[in-house]
């Protein structure tokens, strides 16, 4: 029997052990998924694409209409300008991200990831053959240590990565620390790779605010987004990027060369999506209240210390107070009958577990129960 590629050797799988569906008698806190029905005129523009028989193979950027909605989405809300032709929608934001670690880095090169980040940036780096730089954030509260980043650049970094409002740790970055970074990707001329996803869930007193919309941050940032975490559509896969016009056509030759293009049946439902604001703030509403939930109920846990969650919908939980390693802690939990993930899964998340608030009130109020019951009587 052949052997299979030597680029698989060694290659994380990040999260996906913890993310294991459970028995439904285990409470679960650990996807990072909407707990929330797609809003039905995203669904009924899919269906009616469907029945008009819309199936067959379009441009492979994504449609022209479906393009300039994205571009109109991202001057409205974010401060960026482009054009349709400046957008590619992709098979999900993941592969939005695998294209921009293509886009910037050759093999041997240098990407900076502040840690800790998305289980899957690191692995993803190396299967193409780039070497994950991990610079640690100020444990205090997950914002980044702008000296430490500026101490990593080598001759052989390429890409600064950048994700804020922040997986795992729910960190928003403020505006002077997104303009710190920009300046040191300026003064060694670097790309800055932003995943965007989670931009419309901030809840704190400064914006998100992206390099691209910048001086100077335009022409040397790509810019991922898209549809899953703020219009509940995880699974439909829709993803999206946008960057200069050089890192566009590189995008639209690896869609091109993988995926073609998105479900064209998608297309109009993603189109109808930008202009579901209704939906968001509805959910974000939600979001906000079960943040205020999970933070104050883990607080009140012994041994656990809880940095202010400022963004998306995870909590990242210093659980070094109770004496158990962060797996030793999710092994227990799991017992207790609540699942989560241990940090210590991605580089500089020892001793930290990551909790999603995306669940429903009644998961939060039970897994804290049981938390505390198990707890209470180590």
């Amino acid at each position: 029997m052949p052997e299979i590629s030597s680029r698989f050797d060694g290659l994380g799988v990040g999260f996906a052990p913890y993310l294991q569906p459970p028995g439904p008698e285990v409470v679960r806190w650990t996807v990072g998924e909407p707990g929330f029905s797609t809003p039905d005129e995203i669904l009924n523009a899919a269906i009616k694409e469907l029945e008009e028989g819309n199936t067959k193979y379009t441009r492979g950027a994504g449609s022209m209409e479906l393009c300039q909605a994205v571009a109109d989405y991202l001057s409205k809300h974010h401060d960026i300008v482009v054009t349709a032709e400046d957008v590619v929608v992709t098979p999900g934001a993941k592969q939005a991200m695998l294209y921009s670690f293509l886009i910037t880095t050759m093999p041997g090169d240098e990407a900076i990831l502040l840690a800790p980040s998305w289980a899957s940036y690191e692995p993803m780096l190396e299967f193409i053959g780039a070497v994950p730089v991990h610079v640690p954030v100020r444990k205090e509260d997950f914002h980044p240590d702008l000296q430490a980043i500026r101490d990593a650049v080598t001759d052989k970094t390429r890409m600064i990565l950048l994700n804020s409002p922040c997986n795992p740790t729910g960190a928003v970055f403020t505006p002077d620390e997104i303009q710190g970074i920009l300046d040191i990707a300026i003064e060694h001329d670097l790309w800055i790779v932003s995943d965007e996803i989670y931009s419309r869930m901030v809840w704190v007193d400064w914006p998100h605010v992206s390099p691209a919309a910048l001086p100077g941050g335009k022409e040397r940032t790509i810019v991922v987004n898209g549809w899953s975490k703020s219009w509940a559509m995880t699974g439909m896969r829709l993803g999206f990027l946008t960057g200069p016009r050089n890192a566009v056509k590189a995008a639209v030759k690896s869609q091109a060369n993988s995926a073609s293009h998105v479900p064209t049946f998608m297309m109009e439902a993603a189109r109808v999506a930008l202009s579901c604001d209704d939906a968001v703030m509805k959910f974000n509403r939600e979001y906000r209240k079960r943040r205020v939930m999970m933070r104050d109920g883990l607080s009140a846990l012994p041994g656990i210390r809880v940095v202010e969650p400022e963004g998306a919908f995870y909590i990242f939980a210093d659980i070094t107070g109770t004496g158990m390693s962060d797996t030793e802690f999710a092994d227990g939990a799991l017992e207790a009958g609540v699942q989560l993930i241990p940090a210590s899964l991605v580089t500089g998340g020892e001793g930290f577990i990551r909790v999603s608030y995306a669940t429903d009130e009644e998961a939060i109020e039970e897994g804290l129960d049981r938390l505390r019951n198990w707890l209470l009587d180590e």
